[in-house]
């Protein structure tokens, strides 16, 4: 380059100034325009690109804030700076002060979540821990009042930093809702979008002091202990059972149970037990009255059958073995083929001990030859 091209070069960048900031990253919320001594030379293009919002600052206080377009900077366009440097009749170039350009596009998919559980009070579980996470988005409405309230003099201000600013301030205000809409723990979950739209509604305003306008906020997952949520499966299931069908459909089962398991007395006791809990609860249900009082007068209503009568099991023992359960009838066919006599060791639910077959007072009638007792006054 020879030496006029240099001197053209100097003389070019002496009396052109142009103000500008091409963002080549996606994380740069605001940053400040670095010129020697922040000088700026009357009559200076002053270049804002859609979605930036450039802010001129003097010592300290916020002065002219420019929307996207292009400037030719003078008294014309810049009255509040104006009025600060005393400006009556125009302004000697250079003059100095700061210019931030900040960054108004959308920041989207910004995470958020509790560091830690907080608690909760259910009216049936009582103290319950939970975390919550989710994502949000903003975008800087008010750049004057978001570099003065949030940036200061920070020249080249992150979306990291503001980040870790919003997520103490969206987890704050995130548990205060959350604890004032009273909801059912099992319902938080179930109610993720309606509450996501409560609380953004709840935090703008705490956002829109520093000037950013909190665009969309969700609130993607509410988790808790495993052992609280095999709680509330159990609970719910209870809520919806008819608890006296689910009563009566255990003893029968356990009825069914106990009767296959033929190799012990105390699963047949249980079996006969459980049989008569359940046959006492259906006759409880059938016995009801067979009339109702209609004007001082019973009425008779459509009678119901008693309930089914409950066979006695038998158990008998064999050289030492115990055998059965049996009915009446297959216990009378066994002493008639002499498998048990007399004297055999016979056990049925209600008995304290096993008796021989001789001394049980239904089982005599096995033994015949028995004679009337004599008549009264023979």
């Amino acid at each position: 380059m020879s030496i006029f091209d240099e001197i053209k070069k100097k003389l070019s960048h002496e009396f052109i100034d142009i103000i500008e900031w091409l963002d080549t990253t996606n994380d740069t919320i605001v940053h400040r325009f670095e010129r020697y001594q922040n000088e700026i030379k009357n009559n200076a293009q002053l270049i804002v690109r859609e979605g930036q919002t450039a802010v001129f600052v003097n010592e300290g206080q916020l002065a002219d804030v420019f929307t996207p377009g292009t400037y030719t900077l003078s008294t014309k366009n810049l009255p509040i700076l104006t009025t600060l440097k005393g400006w009556k009749y125009g302004f000697d170039s250079p003059f100095k002060a700061e210019v931030y350009f900040v960054n108004t596009r959308l920041f989207t998919d910004e995470k958020w979540g509790t560091k830690n559980p907080f608690m909760l009070s259910d009216e049936r579980f009582g103290l319950v821990e939970i975390r919550a996470f989710g994502t949000y988005s903003f975008r800087i409405q008010d750049a004057g009042k978001f570099i003065i309230d949030v940036v200061g003099t920070d020249g080249n201000f992150t979306n990291y930093e503001v980040n870790e600013h919003l997520k103490s301030l969206i987890v704050t205000r995130f548990t205060d809702t959350v604890g004032e809409a009273n909801l059912p723990i099992e319902l938080y979950a179930a109610n993720t979008s309606e509450l996501s739209e409560t609380c953004q509604m709840v935090m703008q305003p705490e956002f829109g002091r520093v000037g950013i306008e909190l665009e969309k906020f969700y609130i993607e997952n509410v988790s808790m202990p495993e052992e609280l949520k095999k709680e509330i499966f159990e609970y719910s299931r209870l809520d919806k059972l008819d608890m006296t069908k689910l009563s009566q459909f255990k003893a029968a089962k356990a009825m069914e149970a106990a009767a296959m398991n033929e190799g012990g007395t105390a699963g047949a006791g249980m079996g006969m037990g459980m049989g008569f809990v359940l046959a006492q609860q259906m006759g409880n249900i059938m016995g009801q009255q067979t009339t109702q009082p209609f004007g001082g007068i019973q009425q008779p209503v459509e009678a119901t059958p008693p309930p089914i009568p409950v066979s006695v099991s038998y158990y008998y023992a064999v050289n030492g073995q115990q055998m059965g359960p049996v009915t009446f009838d297959k216990l009378k066919e066994l002493f008639a083929n002499r498998t048990v006599n007399r004297d055999s060791l016979i056990w049925k639910q209600g008995m304290a001990n096993w008796a021989s077959l001789k001394e049980i007072e239904e089982l005599k009638s096995f033994l015949g030859g028995s004679t009337p007792p004599p008549l009264p006054n023979a």
